[in-house]
């Protein structure tokens, strides 16, 4: 099987994705110039502005490509021949791993930090391209169809169930409170939001 040549300009759009990943963790996004990003990509200032009218641009599309690595990362579907607690851990465990990536984490403070600076228009932007619904949340629908979850509000449960594992696992790393946990640590988190989740939620099987 061959793999498909890229063109100079999708070579180049990569520089500049690639140069702009570097220079807003390193510098930030205001103190980062579309010049300077044309340096670092190796290409022209027109060049980077017929790929990116704008910074914000570069910076919606990195949002938009963290939320689909995280939705692809997260892909598993509901089986019903499978345990609930199997399939929940699974799910969280791909949500930790995600939360426990450095890159990630540096590219979420490069992002909340820009939101600051233009909290209106970014957030909106942000919101339509990580308000898709995740694999966990259509997982957790597709278990209360099959009559294994008891839930009435589905969104609500959802919030819960992130809440718990990003309580842990993302917000105090992202704030740089806690390490980014250790193995040990995130199979306890997972063991532990499976139970509270199953607890509260799972219809119990006829004895």
């Amino acid at each position: 099987m061959t793999s498909e040549k890229k063109s100079q300009s999708q070579i180049k759009r990569q520089a500049i994705i690639n140069a702009a990943n570097k220079a807003f963790k390193e510098f930030g996004v205001q103190a980062t110039s579309m010049d300077k990003l044309a340096e670092m990509a190796n290409v022209s200032k027109r060049t980077v502005y017929n790929h990116f009218a704008k910074k914000e641009d570069l910076v919606l599309f990195l949002v938009s490509d963290m939320c689909q690595q995280a939705m692809t990362k997260a892909s598993i579907s509901y089986d019903a021949s499978v345990s609930l607690d199997e399939q929940l851990a699974a799910l969280i465990h791909t949500e930790i791993n995600l939360n426990s990536s450095q890159d990630f984490l540096d590219l979420c403070r490069v992002i909340i930090g820009h939101l600051f600076y233009h909290p209106e228009a970014l957030q909106q932007e942000i919101n339509k391209l990580c308000n898709h619904a995740t694999s966990l949340k259509n997982w957790i629908k597709a278990a209360v169809q099959d009559d294994k979850l008891a839930i009435e509000d589905i969104d609500l449960a959802y919030g819960q169930l992130d809440a718990l594992i990003t309580g842990q696992s993302f917000w105090p790393q992202l704030l740089k409170l806690e390490p980014i946990l250790d193995k040990t640590n995130q199979q306890r988190l997972i063991d532990e939001t499976v139970k509270i989740f199953l607890t509260r939620y799972q219809i119990p099987s006829d004895a």
